[in-house]
């Protein structure tokens, strides 16, 4: 079918080496395809049944978990990219699963459209982000895959599967979230509605006060989060509200000075200063929190949730019953400052309305999530564990796509429709085809 290889295409005897954005998971596929149609991709899959090799798909590598790793073929779906078809009468688009998130809201844009939501990072592809449940934070509107009204899915046995809530409507409830089990996507029809403006407010804030006033900023807010910077008692806030416009975005110094310099830049110096002399982290940890200062601009969607992230890490999120979770930060406050730890990226808390995806982390129930990072190349095993620890007395679900320890068994009393899940996989894969060690772990044999 004219499918095309990666890596010197794969001489025998050698292997592609893939490691994904952070740097904490490697692989070496048996060989790497890059289908250009989706017929390439169905027979790509066919071949590697018949050669008896495992197929994942991955994106762009920006999950830290395993969930895309694999020793056998390695689909890169980047070239199967773009819009295939907008319907302004039905609100939806329909992209290639390999469509990157940042060239998705462009062109969105251009048409006069915009998704409702969206995560703070588009460097990933469409299929990437909604595999593992990329969010944002939203009172009213949810994850990405939760804006999502249809898809198609290559199966374990080669055949192109349309899902939405009328057609396979039992494959559409999990496979929006499919953690890569189901099958390999290549293509998502999106809610989309015309394109409006936001207006984010960015303020400093102390601790004490975000965490008394969480419940008040939620629901005054469409869209609420903030950050806590360990080792002080400092927050940054950030509300973005839909306005009437006109669009007024930071001036030109101004973004550069707190998106490139502070955010960025002078972050990614710090961040070095602190994983060589750790000692240093809390007195940078007080300038870096009272460096951001109060701001309010307008702007289309994208241009307002999204920002760029140059400066590595490696990421674990757990997402919490919306009620534990000023409780949950508290105790990871208290666990921090009272422990040898040095912690140099801020804690960031978002929130999410109940969905009704299978495994969707915010299934079933109004939620909120706290994300802790550390710095790429320093130990972060010691901060994950013990924050893992709070967050799973919490009832919390951790993101597909981020570090976490846990196992089928803690999942199948987290998701009251996990059994449902696991059910569809052993009927659309029963061999296990798309499985890899990760989904072995969090899915069970």
């Amino acid at each position: 079918m004219g499918t095309a290889t990666a890596a010197g295409k794969n001489r025998p005897g050698t292997r592609a080496a893939w490691h994904n954005w952070a740097g904490n998971v490697t692989a070496a596929p048996a060989r790497v395809v890059t289908p250009t149609s989706v017929g390439d991709l169905q027979e790509a899959v066919r071949r590697a049944a018949e050669d008896g090799l495992k197929v994942k798909a991955v994106g762009t590598g920006h999950s830290f978990t395993a969930a895309a790793a694999t020793d056998g073929v390695l689909v890169r779906p980047q070239a199967l990219a773009g819009i295939r078809e907008i319907d302004r009468t039905a609100g939806t688009v329909t992209v290639a699963a390999g469509t990157v998130l940042k060239d998705l809201n462009r062109a969105l844009a251009r048409e006069g459209l915009s998704l409702t939501n969206m995560g703070d990072i588009m460097e990933q592809t469409v299929s990437g982000a909604t595999s593992t449940g990329t969010h944002g934070t939203g009172r009213d509107s949810a994850s990405i895959a939760a804006q999502i009204r249809g898809l198609e899915l290559v199966t374990a046995d080669g055949r192109l599967l349309t899902c939405s809530e009328k057609e396979n409507p039992e494959v559409f409830a999990a496979a929006r979230i499919g953690i890569g089990a189901l099958g390999i996507v290549t293509a998502i029809t999106f809610a989309v509605e015309p394109v409006f403006f936001l207006t984010a407010r960015e303020e400093p804030m102390g601790f004490d006060r975000v965490t008394a006033e969480f419940e008040q900023h939620f629901a005054e807010n469409e869209h609420f989060e903030f950050y806590w910077f360990p080792h002080t008692g400092n927050c940054n806030t950030k509300r973005n509200n839909r306005s009437q416009g006109p669009a007024a975005p930071p001036g030109a110094v101004s973004a550069w000075i707190e998106d490139e310099l502070l955010s960025n830049g002078v972050f990614q110096a710090a961040n070095a200063v602190g994983r060589a002399v750790p000692a240093t982290i809390p007195s940078i940890a007080r300038i870096a929190s009272r460096a951001l200062s109060a701001r309010t601009y307008t702007d289309i969607p994208y241009k307002v949730f999204t920002s760029p992230r140059r400066v590595r890490f490696v990421e674990m999120e757990y997402a919490l019953p919306r009620e534990q979770v000023v409780e949950a930060l508290r105790e990871l406050k208290a666990m921090v400052d009272r422990s040898g730890l040095r912690i140099s990226f801020p804690v960031e808390v978002r929130t999410a309305p109940a969905d009704d995806i299978a495994l969707s982390t915010a299934s079933g129930r109004e939620t909120a999530y706290i994300a802790v990072h550390m710095y790429k190349g320093t130990p972060y095993q010691a901060y994950f564990t013990a924050a893992e620890r709070i967050f799973t007395a919490h009832e919390g679900r951790p993101h597909w796509g981020k570090v976490h320890t846990r196992d089928a068994e803690y999942f199948a009393r987290a998701y009251p429709r996990f059994g449902e899940f696991t059910a569809l996989r052993d009927r659309l894969d029963p061999e296990r085809l798309f499985g890899n060690d990760y989904l072995r772990r969090v899915l069970g044999e």
